[in-house]
């Protein structure tokens, strides 16, 4: 089925005029297993209203069971919650005494076992309490929708579908959405809409055909590296060395992914994709290898039992070994010769040489790839819509850089299909089977356009939704036409400030990571000054994630080794300056944020006079991991912060809050813990899909600047003052005697403490901003001037990871 929108007729209105997707506030969730309870806590992380329902538990409370499963999403990790606290918001219930609940519901989602009969049952049992008009979906992972539906009455049946979630629901972008032979269309695009608009997701469309796209495409791959390794002695250490980053796979690969699954559920889903694939050529190849269905007879399960394929012993990993029946030391390493083949960045030069290598490696990566190659031409008519549709499957399911298509077009489509085609006619193929008619069609299946659709025979665009015209930067497939790069107005080798609309200005970073250093801020001086003339408003955001990673510290280091203070004294002058600029400029400046936002990062950000932020935004002041404290105005900020709070009252709870914040380096899991930590305010916007965040920034940019902004007025600072200041040194005095922080910790979170509190003032005195900007500027010099902080900064650089000295 297409997912283009059809134009549909708005009651009472003219052909041609969209009707408003349907508001989802309140939704069910049928299972509260990990995928249930998931799934239950996203909703509830979007601002969905989320009732949990589980079987009735024997004694005084029923809910008792769902009421489980929600304390146990607290500790899960990674953590399905953007905070703790929004594990409130799902309410408990059960089959036998809460069905009532499901009458004011919006959406109810069924996750429970993977089995028909279970399920069909379960539909058959709610169906009398569902209210009209509610929609209905299973979360089944494979199982035949039309098979489900066939329980419902003809009034739910069309208001019924799969809505496929991946594991862990928050954080993997694929969603899967399958219709059965009664789904009436606007029912697919309400439910796109809310997936992709509330939820965050990435959407496509399936067949109901067994395992839909991404597990049809994965659990294949799965199998054919699983037995292209075993033909050809791999072992399973040099199978994720070889199936990892190095040809655009997870970091995991195959068999340390096979482990944080689980080797029990591995062999489930292998097992019953077998079953439900009598019809397909490879059947056959699905299978595990004896030696892995063997860990899971002896219990061996991977990462949940300690022992899978590999374990650790001590500091050291194992890996088991099928010929020695035992674990031996991990080496995880390609060959030298093969290593030369995957550096090679031209993916047509790549597949070629593995092609033409007679290296068991070698042949062992040609041979996974191409089978994928032929599996997913074989397929694509009858499991998805069309060719993009498979690729973004691959890539938002299971993380692959790039889906089988995006590769096989990029290593040269005729040549590698030739190849393929050569394969089979000599019995190198696992199956004989041939490639389809259109592959020799088409010089590829990804257009700038359009992709290719087998089963229409055509060229299908992307989705008219109107929830995708709120992504001005969507995901691309390889082949497909550029995003639009807008307009320069002002560029140098650090910064772009640029613009999509002429009247909302964007500047940009162009250092690696985004990172701060003189260029940059001396580019966001300049482009501040030039927006101030040039737009009505300004949005701060960056092409990629991270937003900014913070201080360039290879600078620092150069500084350093000159022994040159005085330039770094002026560098963070100058940082101050830069933050400062965007809190005073005579122009609305809106951050629009996504992944990293660390030290100066952060506080640029907290500079903005408002705040777009993705769910998936990591924000901290983490300056006292390199021996340093927040000296971009983050220490200053948060202090003006708490004084707006209490303006007539005390200001030391904030400031305490604020004062563990920094001297932890503590970095928020969500933008919503961001909020909680006082790094985002209160009214700040968070976004759930991150591809939407440019065009809400915007509408808030334009927002400010038609209400007659006006940059904020500077007011004093009422400060925690000397009381407070030895209130906390008291807390680090006790910590220090415990042995919990170290001499230094103790000199880094001292000056901290002053910073935040005003330094040497009587308490709720009030101080001028420049007060305390010189409170976070002087101490942040002297700190580089120590040994303590040179070496965390060197060892930074060096490792990526803190020292504790």
């Amino acid at each position: 089925m297409s997912s283009v929108l059809k134009t549909r007729m708005a009651p009472g209105g003219d052909a041609g005029v969209a009707q408003r997707p349907r508001q989802i506030r309140r939704a069910a969730v049928l299972g509260a297993g990990v995928m249930g309870a998931q799934i239950a806590a996203h909703l509830v992380n979007a601002g969905v209203e989320a009732v949990l329902f589980e079987l009735p538990a024997e004694g005084g409370d029923p809910d008792a069971h769902a009421r489980k499963a929600i304390q146990g999403l607290r500790k899960a990790q990674p953590t399905p919650l953007a905070e703790p606290a929004v594990a409130e918001r799902i309410v408990p219930a059960n089959y036998e005494t809460g069905l009532d609940q499901l009458a004011d519901c919006d959406f109810v989602i069924e996750a429970i076992a993977e089995r028909l009969d279970l399920k069909r049952d379960l539909f058959a049992r709610i169906a009398p309490h569902l209210p009209e008009g509610v929609l209905l979906a299973s979360n089944t992972s494979g199982l035949s929708i039309n098979a489900l539906a066939e329980v419902l009455p003809d009034a739910v049946r069309e208001r019924f579908c799969g809505v496929h979630f991946f594991n862990p629901p928050r954080y993997m972008p694929l969603v899967e959405l399958i219709p059965s032979r009664a789904t009436r269309s606007e029912v697919l695009d309400d439910l796109e809409s809310f997936l992709v608009g509330t939820l965050g997701k990435g959407v496509l469309r399936a067949e109901d055909t067994p395992n839909f796209v991404a597990n049809r495409i994965g659990v294949f791959s799965i199998a054919a590296t699983l037995h292209h390794a075993e033909r050809l002695g791999i072992p399973a250490d040099v199978v994720d060395a070889l199936t990892g980053p190095a040809i655009g796979r997870p970091k995991s690969a195959t068999f340390r992914t096979a482990d944080v699954v689980g080797l029990d559920t591995l062999q489930h889903v292998v097992t019953g994709s077998a079953k439900l694939l009598e019809a397909d050529p490879w059947q056959a190849y699905i299978r595990l290898p004896d030696w892995l269905d063997g860990l899971v007879a002896q219990g061996a399960l991977g990462q949940k039992t300690r022992r899978g394929v590999y374990r650790k012993e001590g500091k050291a990993i194992q890996v088991f070994d099928p010929e020695r029946g035992d674990y031996r030391p991990a080496r995880q390493q390609a060959d030298e010769a093969l290593q030369a083949i995957l550096a090679e960045r031209d993916p047509a030069k790549k597949l070629a040489a593995l092609h033409d290598s007679d290296h068991p490696q070698a042949q062992f990566l040609w041979a996974i790839q191409r089978d994928v190659f032929h599996y997913a031409a074989y397929w694509l008519g009858d499991i998805a819509d069309n060719a993009r549709d498979l690729d973004l499957a691959m890539r938002w399911g299971f993380g692959w850089k790039l889906g089988p298509f995006e590769t096989w077009q990029a290593a040269g489509w005729r040549r590698v299909a030739d190849w393929i085609r050569a394969d089979i006619d000599a019995g190198r193929a696992l199956v004989d089977a041939p490639l389809p008619e259109w592959v020799a069609q088409v010089d590829g299946v990804h257009r700038p356009e359009a992709s290719w659709s087998a089963r229409g025979h055509n060229w299908q665009p992307r989705s008219d939704l109107p929830v995708y015209q709120r992504q001005y930067f969507p995901d691309r497939v390889l082949g497909e036409a550029e995003q639009e790069t807008g307009v320069t107005t002002f560029e140098t080798d650090a910064v772009r400030l640029w613009h999509l609309q002429a009247d909302v200005g964007i500047l940009s970073f162009r250092s690696p990571q985004h990172a701060i250093g003189d260029d940059v801020l001396a580019g966001v001086l300049e482009a501040v000054a030039k927006a101030e003339g040039r737009y009505r408003a300004l949005v701060l955001w960056q092409s990629k994630a991270p937003f900014s990673v913070g201080a360039n510290l290879k600078q620092v280091v150069g500084a350093l080794e000159w022994g040159d203070y005085d330039a770094l004294a002026d560098m963070v002058a100058r940082f101050q300056q830069a933050t400062e600029c965007l809190r005073q400029a005579r122009i609305p400046v809106v951050g629009a944020v996504r992944g990293m936002a660390l030290g100066g990062g952060c506080e640029f950000v907290m500079h903005c006079d408002h705040v777009v932020a993705a769910l998936e935004s990591y924000m901290g002041l983490v300056e006292a991991g390199v021996g340093l404290i927040p000296a971009g105005g983050g220490c200053k900020e948060l202090a003006r912060r708490a004084s707006a709070l209490t303006p007539d009252g005390d200001v030391f709870p904030f400031i305490r809050n604020y004062f563990e914040t920094i001297a932890m380096g503590k970095v928020a899991g969500s933008a919503v813990e961001a909020r909680r930590l006082g790094l985002l305010r209160p009214s700040d916007t968070v976004v759930l899909n991150p591809h939407e965040i440019l065009h809400v920034a915007h509408a808030h940019a334009r927002a400010l600047a038609e209400a007659g902004y006006r940059p904020p007025l500077e007011t004093p600072v009422r400060v925690a003052g000397k009381a407070g200041l030895a209130n906390l040194k008291a807390q680090l005095v006790n910590m220090h005697a415990g042995g919990f922080i170290s001499d230094h910790d103790y000199a880094v979170a001292e000056r901290a403490a002053a910073a935040l509190c005003g330094g040497e003032v009587e308490a709720g005195s009030t101080v001028p901003e420049a007060w305390l900007l010189k409170l976070e500027r002087e101490p942040f010099v002297e700190l580089l001037r120590t040994d303590k902080t040179r070496e965390r900064i060197v060892h930074m650089l060096k490792t990526g990871k803190p020292l504790r000295n």
